[in-house]
């Protein structure tokens, strides 16, 4: 049903935090494929995309143009783009199938964002206070993740690899109209 896709920079710990939420969905059929797209010189990404069962895409160049690349790999009519280290709360499955549901049945576009939430284990700080004050201003971040139709994507134009903050760019197009702020939380590392 969705296609994910995961940029990585060649660390392993927070790729298997954001794989092992993924676990449920794959199981519940919600999951097609992943794609790990590593932007590194070593070989570790391909060693967690082999054990994973993983797509697993070498690529050098920035980060939106690994993105773009990562979506073309995919083959599901929607997509998910989540940071490494970015773990969904458990919640996640049913309101994926739900909000994709509902986009099909009104016939708007729509992407969804997941809700920011701190870590339970991470320290309470001041920075805390000020992403949630951020988020409320100025709208999501990219490291929370998006759930988008593939022509929605495409329509929109994608992740421009020569960009400069594309991710924020691509949310940017959507407006706050065009996007949904799901009620799964997403625990971003910091």
């Amino acid at each position: 049903m969705i296609s994910v896709v995961i940029p990585t920079e060649g660390h392993e710990r927070p790729v298997v935090a954001t794989l092992a939420a993924l676990v449920p969905g794959a199981a519940a059929g919600m999951v097609r494929e992943v794609v790990l797209v590593d932007r590194s010189d070593g070989e570790t990404i391909a060693r967690v995309a082999d054990v994973a069962g993983c797509n697993f895409l070498k690529f050098e160049g920035s980060r939106p143009a690994a993105l773009a690349a990562g979506a073309k790999q995919t083959r599901s009519s929607w997509l998910m783009f989540l940071h490494a280290g970015a773990v969904l709360d458990s919640s996640w499955i049913d309101e994926t199938a739900q909000f994709i549901q509902s986009v099909a049945m009104s016939g708007r576009e729509r992407a969804g964002v997941f809700r920011y939430a701190r870590s339970p284990y991470a320290d309470a700080r001041v920075s805390h206070g000020v992403r949630l004050l951020s988020n409320f201003i100025a709208g999501p971040s990219a490291d929370q993740g998006l759930l988008i139709a593939r022509e929605h994507y495409e329509r929109l134009g994608g992740y421009v690899p020569t960009s400069r903050r594309a991710e924020a760019k691509l949310l940017s197009k959507m407006g706050r109209t065009g996007r949904a702020l799901l009620r799964t939380r997403i625990f971003v590392a910091a």
